[in-house]
């Protein structure tokens, strides 16, 4: 079943911190000070072994020394910065790379410190650390009804909720980058649910499909005799979604001379209705998303530059769900409990091959792919453990099965001779013959496989066969 996830990260004096130091003296120096001040820590000798923690468990602060061997700090915090964005990094620096400490804030580093460092001075930093960035991601999981649908213990997944929560916070638009069925429009759900606009209506528009000569009605509504078929006045999505949220999903797909005049929309905050001479203003919080290269559209001007800077302020990127496959065994188990109550069945969960199956399938779908898939296992499935050969071919993988050779001649036998009896419309005689074999022999066969002839023929078949096998 799903496994249970993951406790909400802590944060003040509880938090966890990894420590990275080559020098076992001072590594050890390190873990009793700060242990001493109530912190979990975690201590590694190496950069490559802060980067398999970081797979394991991610902690609140990573304390790292420059010099390491091998990757050294820089490089070491380069990685997290590409992994954890809002993971932050402490430097220790001999005066020898100061320099390179020096750069390294202005690239994102909270702070560094010089060895010897003051204790009382680095516990402060590192409360000021904590401080920054630990609200955001307590405050993400003390109240989870916000992200309630995105299920997750993936560590990238944390930390892209811990970045939603904050930008929720503000009115600042978002853009939402991922593939398809990467779950953007449920992160666009869940960052409205988390703002000060909850209470006011979230509104979702493909702007890839609705036509490009119903998408201006649809955006901004129309008067009515505006066109033919407007014979009342429409409020468009953007009047629909007042106070609120709109979501422009497929943003990439909008027209060009529709940018234009949706980037006229974000600068006034007014809409013009289709046929009217007149705007009304308009408050609403505009998240976008597509799986698109926006910038290779703009180079090639299929995409404006100044739209894309427009709703580009800040960007979210969902990762595939191949990148999170720790989440595919509780997402699997979450919508096979969801959909086993849709279709009134007992299903206990998957069977181990079948689980195994699921992670290591290459999921080009994503999550939209998952869920499809134990959908249609969970409708097809008559045991309470889903089987491997119900994700096979629900994944359309072929079966990895291999038959002995007895095994395989055997239902060889059997395919054959079904056939044949379907060929002949179930005349053992003209059966036999095509087989060139007597029919004596051939009735061994049928027996042999538990295959009975009159079961296939026709209603209109004659019965002079059916005398001439009660006489064998």
């Amino acid at each position: 079943m799903a496994a249970a996830p993951p406790p909400a990260p802590r944060t003040g004096a509880s938090a966890r911190i990894l420590v990275v130091d080559d020098d076992a003296d001072m590594l050890r120096l390190l873990s009793l000070r700060l242990n001493a001040a109530g912190y979990e820590v975690i201590a590694v000798g190496s950069a490559e072994a802060a980067l398999a923690q970081l797979d394991v468990a991610r902690p609140q602060l990573v304390l790292s020394d420059v010099r390491l061997p091998g990757r050294d700090g820089l490089a070491l915090f380069d990685e997290v910065r590409a992994r954890h964005p809002s993971l932050p990094v402490i430097l220790l620096t001999a005066h020898g790379t100061i320099p390179d400490a020096v750069e390294a804030t202005s690239r994102g580093v909270f702070t560094y410190l010089t060895k010897p460092y003051d204790g009382k001075d680095l516990l402060e930093k590192i409360g000021q650390a904590l401080a920054l960035s630990a609200p955001a991601i307590t405050q993400a999981h003390a109240n989870e009804a916000w992200r309630a649908e995105i299920v997750s213990r993936s560590n990238r997944m944390t930390d892209l909720l811990a970045e939603a929560y904050m930008v929720a916070q503000s009115d600042a638009s978002v853009m939402l980058l991922g593939d398809s069925g990467a779950g953007k429009e449920l992160l666009a759900q869940a960052i409205h649910r988390a703002s000060p606009r909850a209470a006011k209506p979230f509104v979702a528009v493909n702007c890839g499909a609705i036509p490009e000569a119903l998408l201006e009605s649809e955006l901004f509504g129309h008067v009515k005799g505006a066109f033919t078929d407007a014979t009342s006045n429409h409020k468009g999505l953007f009047q629909a979604a007042e106070g609120g949220t709109l979501l422009l999903d497929e943003i990439g797909d909008m027209p060009p001379a529709l940018q234009v005049k949706l980037l006229r929309v974000l600068q006034e905050r007014a809409v013009r209705p289709v046929g009217s001479s007149q705007s009304t203003p308009i408050d609403v919080r505009i998240i976008s998303a597509t799986h698109r290269d926006l910038e290779a559209a703009m180079a090639t001007a299929q995409f404006r530059e100044d739209l894309y800077y427009r709703l580009n302020v800040v960007t979210l990127v969902l990762p595939t769900l191949a990148e999170r496959r720790e989440d595919i065994a509780l997402l699997a188990n979450h919508f096979l409990d969801r959909l086993a109550r849709k279709y009134d069945k007992r299903l206990s969960g998957f069977a181990p091959e079948a689980l195994k199956a699921l992670t290591t399938a290459a999921w080009p779908g994503n999550v939209r792919q998952l869920f499809n898939v134990v959908e249609q296992v969970c409708a097809l499935s008559t045991t309470p453990l889903v089987p491997l050969t119900l994700v096979q071919r629900a994944l359309r993988i072929p079966s990895a099965q291999v038959l002995s050779f007895a095994e395989a001649r055997q239902r060889f036998e059997r395919e054959y001779l079904v056939g044949l009896l379907k060929m002949t419309d179930g005349n053992v005689a003209d059966a036999a013959r095509l087989a060139q074999r007597n029919r004596t022999e051939f009735y061994r066969l049928l027996q042999k496989h538990a295959l009975t002839a009159g079961n296939f023929k026709s209603d209109t078949a004659g019965g002079d066969d059916v005398a001439e096998e009660r006489h064998d």
